[in-house]
Parts: structure tokens; C-alpha cells; sequence
């Protein structure tokens, strides 16, 4: 991790939202499929909110401010140039749909990661 992303990646887990609460509640300790996640871990200069790096698999969680934002999209090509599939919820639908979210997560686990990665 970044040395200057430590405090950051530290408030951000003291500040977690409803949906991110819940979420880690089935990831952490490798409750799903037995994978490992960990939680607001930075990436080069980004803080991403769960990061399986056996599988290169990133999952972040989008509130309303995330909505068509152009450096989500800029955030996610670098991310996918290092070999990470990211893939996105709306905390709502975390909330709202808890195991249906951990189902496609599991299934994205699933998969093979990219060859070339």
C-alpha cells in the first residue's frame, strides 16, 4: 500500500457505509468461497473498497455521487491496465439484495482470471 494512502484507507474503514458494512460482514475471513478480501486497499494512487488479489478481482461500491462520473471511468481503465476486473454495485441494491450481490460476486471469483494477467 501507498504509504500516503494508509491514513485515507484507514479513515475510509472507520467511515464505511451501510452497504460496505454489510458487504464485509460476507467477505471478510474468506466467508465467500473461501477467497480473500481485503478492504479499502490501495492500488497504485487509488483506494479501491474490496480487493481479491488471488483473482485480480476488485469490487466497489457506488453511491449516487457516482453516477456518470468521468474519473470513476478513468479509475476503472487503470485499474483494468493492471489486469483487475473491477465490477460495481449500488449500495441500494447491496442493501436491498445482499445475497444476489455475493452471487455474482462468487461467480466473477469463479471465472479464470485473464491469461495474460
Amino acid at each position: 500500500m501507498k504509504r500516503q494512502n494508509i491514513p485515507r484507507a484507514r479513515q475510509l474503514r472507520v467511515d464505511a457505509t451501510d452497504a460496505e458494512a454489510r458487504l464485509w460482514l460476507h467477505l471478510r475471513n474468506r466467508m465467500l468461497g473461501g477467497f480473500r478480501f481485503r478492504r479499502q486497499f490501495s492500488v497504485g494512487p487509488y483506494i479501491a473498497d474490496f480487493v481479491c488479489a488471488e483473482r485480480k478481482l476488485i469490487v466497489e461500491l457506488d453511491g449516487s455521487q457516482h453516477a456518470d462520473n468521468p474519473a470513476d471511468e478513468r479509475r476503472t481503465r487503470f485499474l483494468e491496465l493492471r489486469g483487475y476486473r473491477v465490477i460495481r454495485f449500488w449500495n441500494p441494491d447491496v442493501l436491498a439484495n445482499t445475497e444476489g450481490v455475493l452471487e455474482m460476486i462468487l461467480l466473477e471469483l469463479q471465472k479464470a482470471p485473464h491469461p495474460s494477467r
